[in-house]
């Protein structure tokens, strides 16, 4: 059970008995006393009410009015968000646009300072267009779940990137590329890559990229990516 899944059941569990001693809960979540008693100060830390009571008998109590006031969520998670909402304000189908700039601004500010950081890096290297109107969509299938956070490793840890490719004549080939940039051309996403064996730039539809992760040891320099003119990176879009 990692961190983030046990304060959910140390939550769950509040709310669910009323009160529970430190000893129940050590025991229902598998960790020491100790380990629960972290986890009781960095949910407090959060923003959750949870009122103690001393002595034989004791136990934790917490308030149920009490909700999470600060962001638990990751950079890939936060990086999601961000990208879904460009890709349908690109599209011009989010009425909501500015609520939701609004609400993602208010997480931000919530993550600590290197997730902010992180989180920058990756905006940089974001970019927008418009898919022409004569491309081929009867193909487009589901991304691979693991092809974020595996971009996000590999991005910032500036590591080689490996997956199988599935090209649109149906050839499958396992490719190690540098991730660089990530392109919505929106419905398609694309990955775009330095790939060393050919020397220059590829395009590779998030779509039809499988298996992805990233390579221990192997390490690259970040590079200025051409686009078109049509082209603009995430922070211009809507000026």
């Amino acid at each position: 059970m990692n961190i983030r899944t046990r304060h959910d059941a140390i939550v769950r569990s509040l709310r669910r008995n009323g009160t529970a001693t430190v000893d129940h809960l050590a025991d229902e979540v598998g960790v020491s006393r100790r380990t629960v008693l972290r986890d009781i100060s960095t949910l407090r830390d959060e923003g959750f009410v949870i009122h103690s009571d001393v002595g034989r008998g004791g136990g934790l109590q917490l308030d149920p009015q009490s909700i999470q006031t600060t962001a638990r969520l990751s950079v890939p998670e936060v990086f999601a968000l961000l990208i879904s909402v460009a890709a349908m304000r690109a599209v011009g189908n989010l009425p909501f646009f500015d609520l939701a700039d609004a609400g993602l601004e208010k997480i931000e500010k919530a993550l600590p300072s290197d997730k902010v950081k992180d989180l920058r890096a990756f905006l940089e290297r974001l970019y927008i267009g418009q898919l022409s109107p004569l491309q081929d969509l009867s193909d487009i299938g589901t991304m691979d779940p693991d092809l974020l956070p595996v971009f996000q490793s590999a991005f910032l840890n500036r590591r080689l990137i490996q997956f199988d490719y599935l090209d649109a004549k149906q050839r499958k080939t396992l490719r190690k590329v540098e991730p660089q940039a990530m392109l919505i051309l929106p419905p398609l996403w694309y990955l775009v890559a330095w790939d060393p064996q050919r020397a220059d730039f590829r395009h590779f539809r998030m779509d039809r990229i499988s298996s992805p992760q990233a390579i221990e040891g192997a390490s690259f320099r970040h590079r200025h990516v051409p686009f078109e003119d049509d082209v603009c990176p995430f922070s211009d879009l809507g000026q």
